[in-house]
């Protein structure tokens, strides 16, 4: 169990709870949420019991324990699952410096959706792998490779995502979603980058909210096609745990449709070269310097 990282998830959410979500009055409060006695109350157990746990005194929680916690803090079931994988972390599959890469079959499949924009990533938003639409579609990230690293520290990124706040967070939710580990080095490097080089994503991260990437509209603004809205729909890849594939996909008839028409043309014409040597230089387990 990692004491510090329960502490600081319990004090998190506790901020983000009103006191009139559980029927209470709000009164005038000096900080944002519940108090600590209030969730106390509401899960069951002593205030000292919830103050020994948010400051980590208190290592052995149990299961119906987290079960109070989780109603009390009004925790949807994702982010109970990170509650519970914080007291009793599952054990990693791979070593943390391990690189992750797609299949062949995947990269394949990815192929022959000609019409429609897809990429895979990994657990640490990673970009594995991308068909020729979806390399046109996101040619802002250059060589960039990080998806949750050009989101914050690529200036791009503000401009492509019409909704870029939103985006960000439901990014760095995902990035803590996929790694309750909490000894994962990748994920300590990665997020002490950028909460040192970015005070939008510190502030996101210290928020402590746990969602995984699922099915959404997303608005873009592309510097070739102008504004167009996406919808999309995120799969995880039962083979590759930590691993997902998200399939972008316009309206039947609409504008969005034919920029996507058009981004096909242009990637057909300029950047069939550059997708050949992708699937030669990803095969053997690299990206090549001019892919997103």
């Amino acid at each position: 169990m990692h004491t510090k990282r329960l502490s600081e998830f319990l004090r998190a959410r506790r901020a983000l709870v009103r006191p009139e979500d559980h029927g209470m009055p709000a009164g005038a409060r000096r900080t944002p949420g519940l108090r600590r006695e209030e969730v106390a109350v509401l899960a069951g157990v002593s205030t000292d019991y919830y103050v020994r746990l948010e400051q980590g005194r208190e290592r052995n929680p149990s299961p119906p324990v987290l079960r109070a916690l989780a109603a009390a803090l009004l925790l949807k079931d994702e982010e109970a699952d990170y509650l519970r994988a914080l007291v009793d972390p599952p054990q990693p599959g791979r070593p943390g410096s391990a690189r992750e890469s797609a299949s062949p079959q995947l990269v394949s499949l990815l192929d022959t959706w000609a019409d429609t924009p897809a990429l895979v990533y990994g657990r640490y938003l990673d970009l594995l792998a991308v068909n020729v639409l979806g390399e046109e579609l996101f040619s802002w990230l250059g060589s960039e490779t990080s998806l949750i690293t050009a989101m914050f520290l690529t200036p791009a990124a503000q401009d492509f995502y019409r909704d870029w706040a939103v985006v960000a967070q439901g990014c760095v939710a995902a990035l803590r979603a996929a790694n309750p580990v909490p000894d994962d080095q990748r994920l300590q490097e990665l997020v002490g980058e950028l909460s040192v080089r970015s005070p939008d994503f510190a502030r996101m991260w210290a928020r402590h909210e746990v969602r995984a990437k699922t099915a959404s509209t997303k608005r873009f603004r592309h510097a070739l096609v102008g504004e167009l809205a996406l919808g999309f729909e995120t799969f995880s890849v039962n083979s590759a745990p930590g691993q997902h594939l998200v399939v972008y996909r316009a309206e039947p008839g609409s504008a969005a449709e034919q920029s996507l028409a058009l981004l096909g043309s242009c990637a057909l014409t300029d950047f069939h070269g550059v997708q050949t040597d992708f699937h030669d230089v990803q095969n053997e387990g690299h990206i090549p310097y001019d892919l997103p």
